[in-house]
Parts: C-alpha cells; sequence; structure tokens
C-alpha cells in the first residue's frame, strides 16, 4: 500500500519540525521522516536562539515532535533511501514504506568530519568547539587554541579573540608560508600567538582538556581548542532529484530562492541542507519560509485545476 501525503518532510530537525509545524496548522496531511541524526547532538546546549537560550537540543526537538503532533503531523523514525519524480513524488524508506507526496522539503542537514587529532573526536561539544557565537559566552576568558585545518582557520582565530584575549593558533599542517601578510598582522593585531608544527594530541586530565602537545612533545596549557570542521552536505536525494548544486568553500549545496525552493519544481530545501552557517534559529525560520510558500503553491495549483474543470 502507498501513502499520499500533501507534503513530506525529509528531516526531523530545527527546519523540518517548523515545516511540519506550519503545514500541519495549514491543514495540510504532513509526514515528517526523521533518521535521528541531528548535527547539534554533541552540544549539551544551545545559545542564541531567543526565547531558548540555553536549552539542551533534545529537549527542543522533544518539544517540536510533541507540537506537530497536536496538529496531526505524522513523524516515523526512519530513513528515505530513495526518491523519484512523476506526477507526484515517490519516497522510499529504509523500513521498507514507500508513500507518495504532491511536495518535498529536504532538511537533511550536514555531518561534520573532523580532523584526526587524538582527542578531538572525544571531546567535540565539550571542551573542544567549532562556533563561538554558539559557545562562545560559557567559555569567556579561557585560554584557546585554535587548530588550523587550513589557512581559512585564521578567520576563525580572529574571530574567538572576541571572547578571549590569550589565543594561540596551532599551525598543526598548515606552513606559515601559507598565510598572507595581511593574516599574519591582523593575527598579531588581535594578540593571537602563532604555534608552528603539527599537533599530535590534545591533552586531557581527569575529564577535562588541560592543553595540546604538538609531535615534537612540547605541550601548551589550553582549557578550550577551537576547530574548523569539514563540512559533507548530505545532498544526495537533491542530487538524484536533479537539482542544481553550486560550490561554497563549505561544499556543495542547493540552489535556492528566497523561500528554500530548489531548481527541481515542487522540493523546497532548508537548515543545513542549504548552508554550513545555517544556525538552528536560522533552520526553524527556513522550515517556516518553505512551508509557508508550499501552502500556497498547493492552493493556487488547486485553484487552477479547478478554474479549468
Amino acid at each position: 500500500m502507498t501513502d499520499t501525503y500533501a507534503v513530506v518532510v525529509i528531516g526531523g530537525g530545527a527546519a523540518g519540525l517548523s515545516a511540519g509545524l506550519v503545514l500541519g496548522r495549514a491543514r495540510h496531511r504532513t509526514l515528517v521522516v526523521d533518521a535521528g541524526e541531528p548535527r547539534n547532538a554533541p552540544a549539551a546546549h544551545m545559545q542564541g536562539y531567543l526565547s531558548r537560550d540555553g536549552m539542551p537540543p533534545a529537549e527542543f526537538l522533544a518539544i517540536g515532535r510533541e507540537e506537530i503532533a497536536r496538529y496531526g503531523v505524522e513523524l516515523v523514525r526512519d530513513r528515505v533511501v530513495e526518491v523519484a519524480r512523476g506526477e507526484d513524488f515517490t519516497v522510499v524508506l529504509a523500513g521498507g514504506r514507500t508513500v507518495r507526496a504532491r511536495r518535498l522539503v529536504v532538511a537533511t542537514g550536514l555531518k561534520d568530519e573532523l580532523p584526526a587529532v587524538a582527542g578531538v573526536a572525544e571531546r567535540f561539544g565539550r571542551d573542544v568547539l567549532h562556533c563561538p557565537f554558539c559557545h562562545g559566552w560559557e567559555v569567556r576568558d579561557q585560554p584557546f587554541g585554535v587548530l588550523a585545518t587550513s589557512p581559512a582557520s585564521v578567520h576563525q582565530a580572529l574571530i574567538v579573540s572576541q571572547w578571549s584575549k590569550d589565543v594561540r593558533f596551532f599551525l598543526h599542517t598548515v606552513a606559515e608560508e601559507e598565510l598572507s601578510g595581511q593574516d599574519l598582522r591582523r593575527l598579531a593585531a588581535a594578540g593571537v600567538d602563532v604555534v608552528p608544527g603539527e599537533v599530535a594530541e590534545l591533552v586531557v586530565e581527569d575529564d577535562r582538556l588541560t592543553g595540546v602537545r604538538l609531535a615534537d612533545g612540547t605541550a601548551h596549557a589550553r582549557s578550550v581548542v577551537f576547530v574548523a570542521p569539514r563540512a559533507v552536505p548530505q545532498t544526495g536525494l537533491l542530487e538524484r532529484l536533479g537539482a542544481e548544486l553550486h560550490e561554497t568553500p563549505f561544499g556543495a549545496y542547493p540552489v535556492v530562492d528566497p523561500t528554500g525552493l530548489t531548481t527541481v519544481p515542487g522540493v523546497w530545501a532548508a537548515g543545513n541542507a542549504i548552508g554550513f552557517t545555517e544556525q538552528v534559529v536560522h533552520a526553524a525560520s527556513g522550515g517556516y519560509r518553505a512551508a509557508s510558500a508550499i501552502v500556497g503553491d498547493l492552493l493556487m495549483t488547486d485553484l487552477d485545476a479547478a478554474a479549468q474543470v
């Protein structure tokens, strides 16, 4: 049996749940498919979301699921493994179920690939961080380290100096010659110390980050380390649908209009599915915009069809 929905939302994070909420309130039969892999799962709290500042991400999602259920939106814990275009969209789930949808919202997010340095993955989201806007206030004025992954990491080292005046920029595998003269002048002006040499490991004592050890054995006392993960956009479904992508410094993302509509008619994208820097508040807003656009699109489509009868 194949169930038919007005909209299937692929992804149950902030973007997907927000889209589901708006669609449910607009009385559209909606299914949210949630694989249960939110990007911010390692973080104990989320910050910078007005009225939700400091809320644990898991609690935020749990409340969102309760809210969409009030409006009859269905949520299934599963993964979409295939989508196909026809008169409607055919959506195949890993659990074996096949559903149809008139419109799609793709909110599949992205994955962060961390530098292969001992201790980074284990401490990520605790005292190894990547976003100072998310966590800078909580670790303010502590000794920071910034682990370079490319010359572009200079920007991260400069930004985090807003939250601490004790910042050391570990070049790791980046040669000092790769930094521009302007980079070096800005680092000096910000009071950031540049430390050449490859990083071997993070030093952890009593379940607390205490330092950074280089390959030559020297250690630097640090209590917080910022890293820049490699972003891996989860665009496989969009690519199979034929969506146009555009390259950015953080990977390839779908080309979208201001509502999140991709180049595939009937397919919207929201959240980290459209960009690396989409925070929770942006993702929720993007889901709202996509859903409200879909409501209007479905209405006009149905009215035009009725007018031709």
